[in-house]
């Protein structure tokens, strides 16, 4: 996050995926919960998703990477005592940091409800800093202020940099202001004293960003039209089946070497020796 130059933590929703982030050659990789909800659970980003189901799902991805993993813990819970709690268990779980937010559930949805008080969300950042044990766990605050259409915000900039300052005073490591424009992050980097990061391309003024979306979106999309296609000739094509860089993401040779040592040790036949 202090590094000097700004850096793109891409979409993964799984194990799997988050490899091939790491393997492209990301520096990071963002586990968000619409993704994860979506493509684990088959339900929709508003709220439904518990802290255990994404601390689940979170600890299988930290541990198949060595690159830091930013994870979309939500409201990390409904009260400031589950943020306390929900905060210590992402960090166990090994992933680099979370973002909390400022929405209030059932978010995202047919609910046209405020955003939390500026006083009640600096109280969940304080539970959410007494929460982690290693300080350089990152705890990322984003606010909804500029989210209008399916969220909770009003479309103030003002009121964004407002919050800004204030989740920062409250002890944020960085701040995430969702859907802010290219011409608004610059002016809300000026007054928030902490890094700023947003959704999309990088543009002056973010340290990071968040891309998301991408995988779940190809991955649902493909999975349809082939089972599609299968339902209507009986068959599939070619294209169906396998990718030139499956065994190297899944580590193959790895485990080959070991089951050969172990063939070797004890006298096991194996397979194409001859």
């Amino acid at each position: 996050m202090n590094g000097k130059d700004p850096f793109i933590a891409a979409d993964c929703y799984s194990a799997l995926t988050a490899r091939i982030i790491e393997h492209i050659g990301f520096k990071a990789a963002y586990m968000g919960g619409h993704a994860t909800g979506m493509m684990h659970y088959a339900v929709p980003d508003c709220g439904v998703l518990t802290p255990t189901e994404m601390i689940e799902q979170a600890a299988r991805v930290a541990e198949t990477i060595a690159i830091p993993v930013i994870v979309d813990a939500d409201q990390a819970g409904e009260s400031v005592a589950d943020v306390y709690r929900s905060v210590g268990r992402y960090e166990r779980s090994g992933v680099a940091g979370i973002h909390i937010e400022d929405e209030i559930a059932p978010k995202h949805s047919a609910y046209d409800g405020p955003l939390l008080s500026i006083p009640d969300m600096q109280a969940r950042i304080g539970a959410a800093v007494d929460g982690r044990s290693d300080p350089d766990f990152v705890i990322i605050v984003r606010t909804d202020e500029l989210y209008v259409d399916g969220g909770g915000g009003s479309g103030s900039l003002d009121e964004a940099i407002a919050r800004g300052v204030a989740y920062a005073e409250a002890g944020a490591d960085a701040f995430l202001p969702t859907f802010a424009t290219e011409e608004q992050i610059p002016q809300i980097a000026a007054e928030v004293k902490i890094p700023v990061g947003a959704y999309g391309k990088l543009v002056p003024g973010m340290q990071f960003s968040l891309f998301t979306g991408f995988g779940t979106a190809a991955a649902a999309r493909s999975h349809y039209e082939l089972a599609t296609y299968l339902f209507e000739h009986g068959e599939l094509p070619p294209v169906a089946f396998g990718f030139p860089e499956k065994d190297v993401l899944i580590n193959q040779g790895r485990y080959d070497s070991i089951v050969r040592k172990w063939a070797n040790r004890t006298d096991r036949p194996i397979r194409g020796a001859n």
